[in-house]
């Protein structure tokens, strides 16, 4: 084994729009910092578990009601100032705030109070008993930023992870440096560049050519077959938290009509779009929940492919056809080339899609913040276990039932196993049966890389690229 710099830079096909995981929904900026640059309370492992992060070990109280953090000694943030339980509490109380920005806001809504008990302790208070509290804790959204540097975190993050930033070049890459005096285990690469390769193609002669040393989530499925016939790489097909949905906007006309979304998702044909935009790669789903889950509940055959029934739904609802909506699609392939397939199932019933290729930083702007200026979208969801979303009717989409919220309430309260799997399921089948949105597949995470190169996640239990661990086998 040896440790070695990194001598071409890793390839990704979304660039980040900034660099603050805590004010921002987009995944590409998880990938970059998450646990690399910045770090939190808890951390993901590869395989999903809940691991120690900055907060070394935890205790709860008998009541459930708090939890008493005991921090990491002799962490320093990147720009030389002490991380200590104050930055915990600057943290949590920036995220839970009214005028707070958080995408994920909802993972502190249960926090009543943050107490510095001592520098390196801090006691966390619930209005109610939360058992997947640690589990929040380690999303990107919780990461442990400081007030001394919060001003430039979009576009310097100060973390204190294994990695530093080093620098961007704005549509092209960023550079993160190893951090030598990272307080735990040191990273085996001297630097990590992210090169941002939108285009499939690209990506692909990106590879070929050696000028990327991997490409995690690589776009153009139909090329693994020819990497994976040679020997100078070696292919990685693991899973993510990715649900892969057709969303539509249930607060405003015409699929504010629970009959027209089902219209909608009688005329999907998930096998055609799986074959067509991802070449036989991922998993059908018929509700928002990943299939590995043991909870998962299979409910595909709620909204299996039925053009007639399709029709007639339709005709029910009282639509005038044609039907033109607009369609907005953001850069990643699935949602391009599904786009297209998905709008041609959709004209075979009626349905006039009118396609709108947008950038990532203008999807967010119009369609995933405050203006939801859309009809029909395909994104990922790859936030583990974020069934949660649908309780909030400010949330993009526009979901707003109440007995589906009283559901989320009694879940984020009951810690019975039993009882949590009970509710979940329930979860699941109220919005498959609601139709909220299409369901289409549960997204692979596919990686070329160097058949040197160790170390990297198969799976994406988190929307990461976590690099602390990898190294080169010479």
């Amino acid at each position: 084994m040896a440790r070695r710099r990194a001598e071409r830079p890793g390839g990704w096909q979304g660039e980040p729009p900034h660099l603050d995981p805590t004010s921002d929904a987009a995944g590409a900026i998880d990938q970059v910092v998450y646990s690399n640059v910045m770090e939190g309370l808890t951390r993901f492992g590869p395989d999903g578990s809940i691991n120690p992060g900055l907060a070394r070990s935890w205790d709860v109280s008998e009541d459930g009601l708090t939890y008493t953090f005991h921090l990491a000694q002799d962490v320093t943030f990147h720009d030389g100032t002490g991380f200590d339980a104050e930055d915990v509490k600057f943290t949590l109380d920036r995220a839970r705030a009214e005028d707070s920005t958080n995408a994920q806001k909802a993972l502190f809504a249960g926090i009543s109070e943050v107490t510095v008990v001592d520098p390196l302790t801090v006691a966390v208070t619930l209005s109610n008993p939360d058992g997947a509290f640690p589990f929040k804790m380690a999303w990107g959204d919780a990461v442990i930023v400081a007030p001394e540097s919060i001003e430039q975190i979009k576009t310097h993050p100060v973390g204190t992870g294994a990695f530093t930033f080093a620098s961007r070049i704005q549509g092209d890459s960023i550079e993160l440096a190893k951090n030598p005096e990272y307080w735990g285990e040191p990273a085996m690469l001297d630097e990590v560049t992210f090169k941002f390769i939108s285009d499939p193609s690209a990506a692909f002669a990106a590879v070929m050519a050696g000028d990327v040393d991997a490409f995690a989530a690589f776009p153009a499925p139909e090329n693994l077959p020819q990497f994976d016939a040679d020997p100078r790489f070696k292919v990685m097909i693991g899973s993510t938290e990715g649900e892969t949905i057709l969303a539509m906007n249930n607060a405003r006309e015409p699929f504010s009509n629970q009959t027209v979304r089902e219209a909608v998702a009688h005329a999907i044909n998930r096998a055609d779009i799986i074959d067509g935009a991802m070449f036989g790669y991922g998993t059908p789903i018929g509700t928002h929940f990943a299939p590995h889950n043991p909870d998962y509940v299979d409910l595909t055959g709620l909204s299996d492919f039925d053009p007639e029934r399709s029709k007639a739904l339709l005709e029910e609802a009282g639509v005038t056809l044609p039907l033109k909506v607009k369609m907005t699609l953001p850069p990643p392939s699935y949602a391009r080339r599904g786009g297209e397939i998905v709008a041609a199932q959709l004209r075979a019933v009626g349905i006039e899609p009118q396609i709108e290729n947008v950038e990532w930083a203008q999807w967010l702007e119009s369609t995933f913040r405050n203006a939801h200026d859309f009809d029909l979208t395909i994104i990922s969801h790859t936030e583990p276990m974020d069934i949660g979303i649908y309780a909030d009717p400010e949330y993009y989409f526009g979901y707003d039932n109440p007995e589906f919220q009283d559901v989320l309430a009694q879940l984020d309260v009951e810690s019975d196993p039993q009882k949590r799997s009970e509710l979940l399921k329930t979860a699941q089948t109220t919005i498959a049966e609601d139709y909220v949105n299409g369901y289409l597949f549960q997204l692979p995470l596919h990686t070329v890389a160097d058949t040197r190169l160790e170390g990297l996640w198969l799976n994406a239990p988190t929307q990461a690229a976590d690099l602390t661990g990898v190294y080169w086998e010479e």
